[in-house]
């Protein structure tokens, strides 16, 4: 009886048939082929986006630095220093606090180039006062940031710059008399002529970069400050705001600047290469020029 009702179940049952298995295995493809190409899609638009974030985080970071320093441009009184020399040709000297350079094509892009002058490092502070009509001061440490070669050039309580002469340890002789008097603890200032211009990588030859200069301090030693930079354009705007060529005259500085992502998408259209770009403008208000201390 037992084995009867064994019999009777087994026939009962029923398996699967191949055209089930094959049709089981279409629909499973199916659905997996569209979860993958999902999943590559949305991976598609998380690293453009990372490349888009990037792109921005990168170039803003630049031009604040860059917008800092040409704000600061004349801080120091130059009436009695200009033109400072270049680093690396004597016969060639920086004559004014804001030297533009226009269409400088330093990548192929003519892309222009800006040299700014101004005390803009604070180095130390006087250990004694300093009174008018002398020609040396005593820092508080820090004497070996002034030589007679790139860094001879010296900004005293933001007031007054000069020529170094001699170094002495800790104490400073400069060209000239201080027009001045100092209490102990006024401030000492490195003066720097700073470029900012694009420049191929060093690592990555087809990759432009922009590229900040400091001509009086570091010997004309080019650090990157952002990758991927295109075609930076300064304009100069006197102080009624129309267009000038005169440095004397420069009141603002209107600065534009193209970055694009670090890699191109061969899907994109928008751009030439196949990279995605943002262009940034900023105007600059010059604090320093036509003011005297």
């Amino acid at each position: 009886m037992m084995s009867l009702n064994m019999n009777i179940r087994l026939k009962e049952d029923k398996g699967v048939t191949l055209i089930e298995l094959l049709i089981a295995l279409v629909i499973s493809g199916v659905l997996i082929a569209a979860l993958y190409r999902t999943f590559i899609g949305q991976q598609k638009t998380y690293i453009v986006q990372d490349q888009v974030v990037d792109m921005q985080q990168n170039v803003r970071v630049a031009i604040n630095k860059m917008m800092r320093e040409i704000r600061m441009a004349g801080f120091g009184n130059f009436s009695n220093l200009l033109p400072l020399d270049a680093h690396n040709d004597p016969s060639n000297k920086f004559n004014n606090i804001i030297n533009p350079s226009d269409n400088k094509n330093n990548v192929g892009q003519n892309d222009d180039q800006i040299t700014i002058v101004g005390a803009f490092e604070q180095v130390s502070t006087l250990a004694a006062a300093a009174a008018t009509g002398t020609n040396s001061i005593l820092l508080n440490g820090n004497g070996s940031e002034f030589d007679t070669g790139y860094k001879k050039y010296i900004c005293i309580g933001g007031l007054e710059t000069h020529t170094v002469s001699n170094v002495t340890g800790n104490t400073i002789t400069f060209n000239g008399n201080l027009i001045n008097n100092y209490s102990v603890g006024a401030p000492v200032f490195k003066v720097k002529a700073i470029t900012y211009r694009l420049r191929w990588d060093n690592d990555i030859p087809t990759m432009p970069v922009l590229a900040r200069e400091d001509n009086t301090d570091g010997g004309g030693k080019s650090w990157a400050l952002a990758e991927n930079i295109e075609n930076p354009q300064f304009t100069y705007l006197g102080a009624n705001g129309v267009e000038t060529a005169i440095p004397g005259d420069i009141r603002m500085v209107r600065l534009t600047v193209i970055a694009r992502t670090s890699m191109s998408d061969p899907d994109f259209k928008g751009g030439v290469g196949g990279f995605r770009r943002r262009t940034i403008a900023s105007n600059i208000q010059i604090r320093n020029m036509g003011v005297n201390p």
